[in-house]
């Protein structure tokens, strides 16, 4: 991960003329020996060196922590630069005497990755990445060495595929594709289909369940599992 204050961090441009960084130099504390506090006060006052300070700081814990809360690198890295951009907003409700930066920070990070999980577990996002870390541990098996070629691997996942949906009903096939491929709402699923809200829930966890179980197994078609 680059650590560097990217563009989405507005106003943090650390190429300053060189007139402008010997005044720093001079005025400021070098950045080791500068407090968070000091630092927060200073972002408070528009230094957007401090905000930029604080960014180097805690960049790598505040991406650790919200990776293990939404195991997945893409929404961390999101959560990141969302987190100092709220620094850079809400640092005037920073209060020293409740507790540290550090702590005020990580707090900050944990309660925003908790409610974003929330938000993607609503929306099925984990169901997904299951499926698509159980597929590609399929695809990472090959041939043995000398044995078929690409081609032959990539007709052979495709039919994997075929063969695991055709152990789904053609309600449960279908109530999947639209929930996952469509973007469909349980509810939408029933108007759709002339069924009951519950049937199309049925119909979902149901052939979810029968998927998982022959993603997981790696059964190929025709074959014992991988």
């Amino acid at each position: 991960m680059n650590l560097s204050v990217t563009a989405r961090l507005p106003g943090l441009d650390t190429t300053k003329n060189s007139e402008a960084v010997s005044v720093s130099k001079k005025q400021q504390p070098i950045e080791s020996e500068t407090s968070d506090e000091l630092l927060m006060a200073r972002v408070c006052q528009g230094d957007t060196d401090a905000l930029a300070s604080l960014f180097r700081r805690y960049a790598g814990i505040v991406r650790g922590l919200a990776y293990r809360v939404l195991r997945d690198g893409s929404e961390a890295d999101d959560l990141l630069q969302d987190i100092f951009l709220l620094v850079h907003r809400l640092c005037g409700t920073f209060d020293s005497s409740k507790g540290s930066a550090r702590f005020w920070i990580l707090q900050m990070t944990y309660r925003r990755a908790i409610s974003r999980r929330r938000y993607l577990t609503s929306r099925q996002f984990y169901t997904r990445l299951d499926l698509d870390q159980a597929a590609d541990r399929l695809g990472d098996v090959r041939p043995e060495s000398g044995k078929g070629n690409s081609l032959d691997w990539a007709l052979e996942r495709k039919q994997a595929w075929e063969s695991w949906l055709a152990e789904l009903t053609e309600s449960q096939r279908q109530t999947l594709h639209l929930f996952f491929f469509e973007g469909y709402t349980f509810e939408e699923i029933a108007s759709k289909t002339g069924q009951t809200v519950g049937n199309a829930r049925n119909h979902y966890y149901r052939g979810l369940q029968k998927l998982r179980k022959q993603i997981s197994a790696g059964k190929l078609p025709g074959k014992e599992a991988v």
